[in-house]
């Protein structure tokens, strides 16, 4: 027997190897939102077990107490009905959904992703007086591109903020959708093309973390990864110091040749970005010639262009076509924007060749 005992032991070594390389961050996160969110968790699965315990429990009791070879247990094929066990069995779950149901309520309005934060942890309130860091996050395939307007730098596979300071997150996508996550600080949030999603958070102790997406998003999905540096101030500004001294300048042509997919890049550092970039990414027109969306928008809102743009042609410049699949046809003029905030005449486009009839 103890030798049975031993070889039983040993079959579970494989599987208690394997959780030894679990990283628990879910339930021991760094940032406020997390807590908030892995406490939930926590609430709600009480919750359940309150029924989930019991119910196994009586089952496995039933089991034995009722088993063939137990000559003393009560045999009554005609019994159906009791008010009193009915009332437990359904009142339970009820009161529980009950509970489950007003919870996911109020979380679900405190715990919004684009809700700006009260506090910087459950015993801190914000100061007035503080300013969130804004971080504008572009999914590419297959790498992160971070923006900071403030400081007037990018990164690329790299994230830093200051510990306890609100971070405003702006997110988009380049191509397919994908999903910012970094499980220390805060939920995922989806990343889409063409659309922008937000996230409030905060990182309340220094530290490295990871951050990746949670979403497939193709062959190069598996190494979509980021390291997350939590800082204090004066880390922080010396580390965007070291960005614009040691970085190159994100110019819209840089940006093509990033765009394009590629494998497990490294952290690479831009000490100026291209003035209305993270606009013109969101907006789908970062090469020359192209039509914004938010332009298209504003002429649908106004249900045509009118003799005011009747002129405002434009043939795509040669990157746009090959990054359409249209460098095979032949090229075609199309509407371009009539104006916009930073061109307010309308004159940016290229030289129109020829009236369009």
């Amino acid at each position: 027997m103890p030798i049975l005992q031993a070889k039983r032991g040993l079959l579970l070594l494989p599987a208690v190897a394997l959780l030894t390389g679990c990283n628990a961050v879910l339930l021991s996160p760094s940032g406020d939102l997390a807590v908030r969110q892995r406490d939930l968790i926590i609430i709600s699965t009480g919750l359940m077990l309150l029924i989930i315990v019991p119910v196994i429990v009586l089952t496995l009791l039933f089991a034995w107490r009722y088993r063939a070879s137990n000559q003393q247990a009560e045999y009554a094929p005609d019994w159906d009905h009791s008010t009193l066990l009915e009332l437990l069995i359904w009142a339970a779950p009820l009161l529980i959904i009950i509970a489950l149901g007003a919870l996911t309520w109020v979380s679900t309005h405190k715990l919004d992703p684009y809700r700006p934060l009260a506090q910087l942890d459950a015993e801190r309130e914000l100061p007035p007086d503080s300013q969130p860091l804004t971080v504008e996050v572009v999914a590419l395939d297959w790498k992160w591109l971070f923006f900071y307007p403030e400081q007037g730098i990018a990164t690329v596979n790299e994230l830093a903020a200051p510990v306890d300071r609100p971070i405003r997150f702006r997110i988009t996508a380049s191509t397919v959708m994908n999903s910012f996550f970094i499980p220390a600080l805060a939920g995922q949030v989806y990343a889409m093309p063409g659309m922008e999603t937000k996230l409030h958070a905060v990182i309340n102790q220094p530290g490295i973390y990871d951050g990746f997406s949670a979403n497939y998003s193709g062959a190069g999905f598996s190494g979509m990864h980021f390291k997350f540096h939590g800082m204090s101030t004066r880390e922080f500004e010396q580390w965007v110091q070291q960005n614009k001294a040691g970085g190159t300048a994100l110019t819209r042509d840089a940006y093509l040749k990033l765009e394009q997919p590629s494998e497990r890049e490294p952290v690479r550092r831009y000490a100026s970005v291209a003035s209305g970039l993270y606009d013109a990414i969101l907006n789908r027109c970062v090469e020359a010639n192209r039509m914004c969306m938010k332009d298209m928008m504003a002429v649908d809102e106004r249900n045509g262009r009118g003799r005011a743009g009747a002129d405002s042609f434009a043939v795509p410049a040669a990157a746009t076509r090959t990054s359409l699949g249209l460098s095979d046809m032949p090229a075609r003029t199309y509407a371009g924007p009539v104006c916009t905030a930073s061109d307010p005449a309308g004159t940016a486009g290229a030289p129109v060749p020829e009236r369009a009839q």
